[in-house]
C-alpha cells in the first residue's frame, strides 16, 4: 500500500513516516524542510522511502505520486494561532487552498486523512462531540475548519487532535506541556496564564497511533469527523503543573491578564473513535519524565518553536 504524506518532516510526520515504514508501507514525504532535514535522517536510506521537497502548494511536484497513492495524510500546514497570526496570508493559502487544491486531484478511491484541531470549536461550556457546532475564534481555527468542509466533500477523514505533547526529532517547544517541562528544567520557573482552563492533551506517539488506526479502519471512518485523544487524559494547565512540580522544583507564577485566544478550556468526547477500539497507550507521567530527561541537555534553537 502507498501513503504519502505531506509535512512528513515535521513533528507529528517524522514519527509517523518511520512507524509506517516499520509496518511495511511505502512512503511518499512531501516536505520544503523548513526545519531541516535531521529527522529524517535516521530512516532516510529505507527502501520504501520517497522524498520529494516541495511546497505543498506546488501540487506540480507532485501530482505523479498523489496520483498513486491509497492514502494521503495531510500534515502540512501553519499551526496555532500565534504563527497564523503572524503570517495570515500563508495561513490560509497552506491550511485552506492547498487542501482544496489535493482534494481537486484524488479519485475516489483514495482516502485523504485531515490534520484538524479542537481549537475548531472555540468557547464551549458543555461537553462537546463532533455533532457539537464549530464556532473558531482564532484565523487558525476559521482554517482549519474551513479545510475540514472540502475533506468530508470527499469522504475523507477529518481528525480533530487534542493538544499534543511529547518528544519528537523534529522537536517543538512550542507546545504547552513540552514547553512548561524545558522552563521548569532549564530556568526554574514557568509563566502559566488562565491555569484552571481545561482541556484533553495527547502524546505524539498516540497521536501517531491515531492516524494508523484511521488507515485500518478507514471503511468505518470515511465521510467523518473524529475527535482524536482519551478523556484520561483531560487536565487543567494548573493540574499539569502540579504534577510536573512533584518532579521538579520550580516557581510557577500565574499571570492574571494573559488569555488564550483560542479560549481552549472544554471538556471533549472522544467516544465516537473509542467506540472503535482507539485509546490512548502513552502515560503522561511517564512522557514527562522523558521531557525531563531531554530538557537539561537540549540545545534550544528557534527553529524547535513554530512561533
Amino acid at each position: 500500500m502507498n501513503i504519502l504524506i505531506t509535512g512528513g518532516g515535521g513533528y507529528i510526520g517524522s514519527l509517523l513516516v518511520n512507524k509506517l515504514l516499520n509496518l511495511g508501507y511505502k512512503v511518499v514525504i512531501v516536505d520544503i524542510f523548513m526545519w531541516g532535514i535531521d529527522p529524517i535522517l535516521h530512516f532516510i536510506e529505507h527502501k520504501n522511502l520517497k522524498v520529494i521537497k516541495s511546497d505543498v502548494r506546488d501540487i506540480n511536484k507532485y501530482k505523479a505520486e498523489l496520483n498513486k497513492c491509497d492514502f494521503i495524510i495531510n500534515l502540512a500546514a501553519i499551526v496555532g494561532y500565534p504563527a497564523c497570526d503572524a503570517n495570515p496570508s500563508e495561513a490560509r493559502s497552506i491550511n485552506v487552498d492547498a487542501v482544496k487544491q489535493i482534494t481537486n486531484n484524488i479519485s475516489k478511491n483514495q482516502v485523504l486523512i485531515q490534520a484538524s484541531t479542537g481549537s475548531s470549536y472555540g468557547k464551549v461550556v458543555e461537553i462537546c462531540d463532533e455533532n457539537t457546532p464549530i464556532n473558531p475564534i482564532t484565523l487558525y481555527g476559521k482554517t482549519k475548519a474551513e479545510a475540514e468542509k472540502y475533506i468530508l466533500e470527499v469522504n475523507g477523514i477529518s481528525l480533530r487532535f487534542a493538544t499534543v505533547y511529547g518528544i519528537s526529532p523534529r522537536m517543538r517547544f512550542d507546545l504547552f506541556i513540552n514547553e512548561l517541562v524545558l522552563n521548569a528544567v532549564t530556568k526554574k520557573y514557568y509563566v502559566m496564564y488562565e491555569p484552571d482552563a481545561r482541556r484533553t492533551f495527547l502524546d505524539v506517539n498516540d497521536a501517531i497511533r491515531g492516524i494508523v488506526f484511521s488507515i485500518d479502519n478507514s471503511t468505518k471512518m470515511v465521510g467523518s469527523v473524529f475527535n482524536l485523544g482519551d478523556s484520561s487524559q483531560n487536565f487543567t494547565k494548573r493540574e499539569i503543573a502540579m504534577l510536573v512540580k512533584t518532579k521538579i522544583d520550580f516557581l510557577l507564577h500565574i499571570a492574571e491578564f494573559a488569555k488564550d485566544k483560542d479560549e481552549r478550556d472544554y471538556n471533549v468526547s472522544y467516544s465516537k473513535i473509542t467506540e472503535l477500539g482507539y485509546n490512548s497507550k502513552v502515560n503522561l507521567n511517564d512522557s514527562i519524565d522523558n521531557l525531563i530527561k531531554i530538557s537539561d541537555i537540549w540545545v534550544e534553537k528557534n527553529n524547535y518553536r513554530n512561533f
